[in-house]
């Protein structure tokens, strides 16, 4: 049950943090680690799946905001909106590989206004946020024993 609740818990925070809300899901998976009632890689795995999921909801965002992009509440301007998309087609598709940083979130939603084909923004998107996850246990193994 420990086990069961703990995952649920890890998975919510890191589908949570991947959107565009504010959240971090390192402490969590940092506290769970450092408990040692959840093995390793069963953080790593829930915590990639769900932060890759959350990516999604970017992704979705981005294919459905260009129709309101005329509207007076809209949060970017076409300038900002031409900016983000000069800036994703300069660095490509490779760019998702960074979706694991804080301003990994305006990258998913830009690859969804540009139509990045799901398949490629799942594969780059997976990578990155599991190699964050494995980066951030190796990092805490060391650090705490």
């Amino acid at each position: 049950m420990i086990i069961a609740s703990s995952l649920a818990g890890l998975f919510a925070a890191a589908f949570i943090a991947a959107t565009i809300v504010p959240f971090q899901s390192e402490i969590i998976f940092v506290a769970l680690q450092v408990a040692g009632r959840v093995e390793i890689w069963q953080l790593v795995l829930v915590a990639s799946i769900a932060n890759t999921l959350g990516a999604v909801v970017n992704y979705a965002i981005g294919i459905g905001i260009t129709r309101f992009e005329s509207k007076r509440w809209f949060p970017a301007t076409p300038a900002q909106m031409a900016k983000a998309e000069r800036w994703f087609q300069r660095w490509g598709v490779w760019i998702l590989l960074v979706s694991w940083a804080p301003a990994g979130d305006v990258v998913t939603v830009v690859a969804g206004v540009l139509r990045t084909p799901l398949w490629m923004f799942l594969l780059l998107v997976g990578v990155a946020k599991t190699s964050r996850y494995i980066v951030l246990a190796f990092v805490t193994a060391q650090v705490v024993g």
